[in-house]
């Protein structure tokens, strides 16, 4: 396949975001996170998203991820925006790191869906959470990938799955060995439409768009070549891509909480007590600033650590990312919530918001246990941090 954008950092920062200022702009508000995708794809954003490649997939530029997220999370559809996170920062690295054929050789399955993926076309739902495990235990998932002759058959079940009820592609994690060790994992491009898979929606009104839903694979049949990558590399191409998308977690949780905030602040200042605005009172004051002070944080510890993340060589950035993530948004979200009243309660306020950013918290890993990570390397951590 051609490289993935035609001289990708000739396009400025200022030129990037007016690109996507430009391809979201035309579409309405209320619109399905297709439209969205189909929107940045035909605009060249996704393209872009990439700088650069390596044996495991496409490498994402960190800005432009990071301007990518903003300009989704300005709509202020959640399900949106996880929708786009997803494929983003994990689903389409991941697709990439299969892309490898012979010189000249036609485009394989998953060259094509690849490729109609940057260009909008078709989406992409990232299988990875297991219905026979916990989320966090990806090396007990039961879904299994035989090899039978020049044939792959999936059987098995995912659940939670982002964009399961839109997507032309399901990229499927499953295992073609018995056992927990990492080579016994790979991926497989399923088209949504093959005989046996069942698409069933999950029962939340949060995060409507993100049409999340489970999935069930009964004796799915599909040529060899829809394998994505070489067998055994599952897990080792997931884990290079997860900090990215711990990466993509935080971009998100700045830009939503900024938006959350800025409301809030809107709302305190039209709102008064006795001819004065909630905004000067000294304890409402304060607890904002201390909400801005952590959102800051949060948002110089994604600078510091953006390249770290997407190279996907060193695991504590991720782990710090999502451990931070998880100390920050909730706090932020609960405070603007106290401070919104009852407004908070509203269809755009901040008790509604506070319920769908809880995936912040659990998806790609939950908080306590990135917190037991970042204990693990406790030594390693406060060595960079004395150096």
């Amino acid at each position: 396949m051609s490289d993935l954008a035609s001289a990708p950092h000739e396009t400025s920062p200022a030129d990037y975001q007016q690109l996507l200022t430009q391809a979201l702009d035309g579409v309405t508000a209320c619109a399905p996170a297709t439209a969205v995708w189909r929107a940045l794809g035909a605009a060249g954003a996704l393209g872009l998203l990439y700088g650069s490649s390596n044996t495991l997939g496409p490498v994402a530029d960190p800005a432009r991820l990071g301007t990518l997220l903003r300009a989704v999370d300005a709509r202020g559809d959640n399900g949106t925006t996880l929708s786009v996170l997803v494929q983003a920062a994990s689903a389409l690295p991941i697709l990439g790191s299969g892309r490898s054929g012979r010189p000249g050789a036609a485009p394989s399955p998953v060259v094509a869906a690849f490729g109609q993926a940057l260009a909008g076309t078709a989406q992409v739902a990232l299988a990875a959470t297991d219905e026979a495990a916990a989320g966090s235990d990806l090396s007990g998932l039961g879904t299994e990938v035989r090899i039978e002759g020049d044939e792959l058959v999936v059987d098995g079940g995912k659940r939670w799955v982002t964009n399961a009820g839109t997507a032309e592609y399901l990229l499927v994690l499953g295992r073609h060995h018995p056992g927990r060790h990492f080579t016994n994992f790979s991926w497989v491009l399923v088209p949504a439409e093959t005989a046996g898979v069942t698409v069933t929606p999950a029962t939340s009104h949060l995060l409507a768009n993100s049409a999340t839903g489970h999935i069930a694979f009964d004796s799915v049949r599909l040529p060899a070549d829809h394998r994505v990558g070489r067998n055994g590399r599952g897990m080792a191409v997931f884990a290079r891509h997860m900090s990215t998308e711990r990466l993509a977690g935080a971009q998100w949780a700045v830009a939503l909480t900024s938006r959350v905030l800025a409301d809030t602040r809107e709302r305190l200042l039209q709102r008064t007590v006795d001819g004065e605005p909630l905004w000067h009172n000294a304890a409402v004051r304060q607890g904002f600033a201390e909400c801005l002070v952590r959102v800051a944080q949060l948002r110089a510890l994604c600078d510091s650590l953006a390249e770290t993340a997407v190279k996907g060589q060193n695991l504590s950035a991720g782990a710090v990312l999502k451990s931070a993530v998880g100390l920050t948004v909730d706090t932020v979200l609960a405070r603007c919530a106290q401070l919104q009243g009852a407004d908070g309660f509203s269809a755009n306020g901040a008790q509604v918001i506070r319920a769908e950013a809880g995936v912040l918290g659990i998806g790609g890993g939950v908080t306590e246990l990135m917190l037991a990570g970042v204990a693990d390397m406790s030594e390693q951590l406060l060595a960079e941090l004395r150096a």
